[in-house]
């Protein structure tokens, strides 16, 4: 085997790679990519709004990326911005009731297409890996508010 095909992050980075692109092409018939579809996942998964920063810490994006997903978002009529109860200046960013239905219709296609990538390993692997990759992204979102 090559250096590079032992390398973690050359196979982290194209397995990503492999995982995103099957996806965005079954997103495609909801007109959304991942990233879109993660944030109208956050949305969704927080009934009262989630803030833009919250959005970019939790997706590692910055925070003008998010602005753009969120207008694409609000221009399809998936979600809304609302003023923060505790602070007017914070928009939330929640989902509308279209934005639930798609979701719903969309996690299928994305649950079907992630499958597919990972059909060569049993279920439990699978879940060993999920679990793994969880405890990498923790460890990192920790290590980012640790003072």
């Amino acid at each position: 085997m090559s250096e590079l095909t032992d390398d973690i992050g050359f196979l982290l980075s194209r397995s990503s790679g492999l995982v995103v692109r099957a996806t965005n092409a079954a997103l495609a018939a909801d007109g959304l990519r991942v990233r879109q579809y993660s944030v109208l996942c956050l949305a969704c998964d927080t009934p009262s709004g989630i803030s833009q920063r919250d959005l970019a810490g939790t997706l590692g994006l910055d925070p003008s990326q998010v602005v753009q997903l969120v207008d694409e978002l609000a221009g399809a009529g998936l979600v809304e911005r609302r003023p923060a109860p505790s602070d007017r200046r914070t928009k939330l960013i929640a989902a509308t009731d279209k934005g639930r239905s798609v979701r719903q219709e969309a996690a299928a296609r994305a649950s079907a297409a992630v499958r597919e990538q990972l059909a060569d390993l049993a279920a439990d692997e699978q879940d060993t890996l999920r679990n793994l990759l969880r405890r990498v992204v923790r460890a990192a979102a920790q290590d980012a508010v640790a003072p």
